[in-house]
């Protein structure tokens, strides 16, 4: 029989059938809430029945507290672990305590590993116990395994289901193998690792390879050019940056025997990559987690730390504009001028700093391009400093119409934005090498060098000049 490969056609938008389980979030909050003000409990299972369990997430994030109390007392023994994956960390610490811990056991028996791993990691210590004792005892044993190693690495992203033949077989016998009833395949996975007698990783064959090969064909001749091998220790950030170089859709995870123990698959790097991005758009600002569905008094108190934090840098900020006190009250234009000086340097320092800390995670910037990148973007602060000296010093020279004065601010304006292209690459650079996280401290550092730099040079040039 002639097999046939055929290309997609344009897809007509038009002819798109939009389903319930493409229905927007808020349009599904509002039907929800709807059935359950009016006790329309069959109607919610049943809309709940065909929908995918990370709408579901959705929907129980954004429902009112009593209500969402209330859908998960419907749905209660039918409650399908793979929800709370899905959930903010917040909500779904509430919502497990309000969940039978071994129920919530035996319903996770559908889930991968991994995800089993990364749910029994949230629990509270005695919760943790009694739903590791109703697992089976199998999966009891990688659970807890999986548990042992580092937090995001790759012994907790990875599933402990993968398939692998011997790599001496043929493509007729890895698919006879393939198609044994007797083999447990995982539910999804992309590629077959070959190994030896010894249990290590020789090598990866794609499965589209392995079907459009003939059965004499032997597995060693159709492998991957490189084998990617991922040791289960390494941090979870490493193993997405190796997905994205090489454009990986899976990889074998060994330990350090070489054997291969696991398997990480592409769906779980896009999550890696997501909770990373997510972290460091959060550290940027001084907040640790997503506490949108917090209560105000434990927002409140994950967020002052660094707002004290902040208040003491802008108490030097000002002791610095109080060694000026005498010229300020003298030339009252100081005053007005001189948060244009702080504001541009704090602004053109966090444009390096956001490119610096993102190359940073992604291994852009190292040690062996660190000059030259601190170089240029030093440069760069001096060419905007220019630039915008001249717009700042036409202003000035206009409103109070004083040369000198629209000159002080001009070469304040070059000197701290020079000040900030330098150390909004220097800072973080200096805090990853002391293993410091660059995205939770260079900003309050950064804000407060270019706040005191600008307020000294400019209020500092001034007394010399003006006074």
């Amino acid at each position: 029989m002639e097999v046939q490969v055929f290309s997609a056609a344009p897809i007509d938008m038009n002819e798109i059938i939009i389903k319930k389980d493409q229905d927007s979030s808020s349009k599904s909050v509002e039907l929800v809430t709807d059935y359950l003000e009016n006790y329309k409990y069959d109607n919610v299972l049943s809309y709940l029945k065909d929908i995918h369990n990370a709408d579901i997430a959705d929907i129980l994030q954004n429902l009112d507290p009593v209500l969402r109390l209330s859908l998960l007392n419907i749905i209660d023994k039918d409650f399908d672990p793979e929800i709370l994956t899905y959930l903010n960390d917040s909500v779904r610490e509430e919502i497990i305590e309000t969940l039978d811990i071994k129920q919530l056991a035996n319903n996770a028996k559908s889930l991968d590993t991994d995800d089993v791993v990364d749910l029994a990691e949230d629990l509270e210590e005695k919760d943790q116990t009694i739903f590791l004792e109703n697992l089976d005892k199998e999966e009891r044993t990688l659970v807890e395994e999986g548990l042992m190693y580092p937090e995001d690495s790759a012994g907790r992203l990875m599933q402990r289901q993968f398939v692998a033949v011997n790599q001496s077989w043929n493509v007729g016998q890895a698919i006879d193998y393939l198609r044994n009833n007797k083999v447990k395949l995982p539910e999804d996975f992309y590629d077959i690792y070959l190994i030896n007698n010894n249990q290590e990783a020789k090598g990866v064959v794609p499965l589209g390879k392995l079907m459009g090969s003939k059965r004499e064909i032997e597995l060693n001749s159709i492998t991957n050019k490189e084998l990617r091998l991922i040791d289960v220790n390494t941090d979870q950030e490493d193993v997405a940056l190796l997905f994205n170089k090489y454009g990986l859709v899976s990889a074998p995870v060994i330990n350090n025997k070489k054997k291969i123990i696991g398997s990480i698959t592409v769906d779980d790097v896009v999550e890696v990559i997501e909770e990373e991005r997510e972290e460091d758009i959060l550290k940027l600002g001084g907040v640790d987690h997503t506490d949108l569905y917090e209560s105000v008094i434990s927002t409140t108190k994950s967020r002052i730390s660094w707002l004290i934090v902040n208040l003491m840098t802008a108490v030097v900020a000002s002791i610095v504009i109080g060694l000026f006190e005498a010229a300020i009250e003298k030339v009252v234009a100081l005053a007005i001028l001189m948060p244009i000086v702080a504001s541009m340097g704090a602004n053109a320092g966090t444009q390096t700093l956001t490119v610096a800390v993102r190359a940073i995670a992604v291994k852009e910037l190292t040690t062996s391009n660190a000059i030259k990148i601190i170089t240029k973007e030093t440069l760069i602060g001096g060419i905007n400093g220019i630039i915008f000296a001249i717009i700042i010093s036409l202003i000035s020279i206009y409103w109070f119409d004083n040369m000198l004065l629209g000159l002080i601010i001009g070469l304040a304006m070059i000197l701290n934005l020079l000040i900030a292209g330098f150390s909004g690459i220097v800072i973080p650079l200096v805090l990853d090498k002391l293993k410091i996280d660059p995205a939770l401290a260079s900003a309050v550092i950064l804000t407060t060098i270019t706040d005191v730099f600008g307020f000294l040079s400019f209020l500092g040039l001034a007394t010399l000049f003006l006074i």
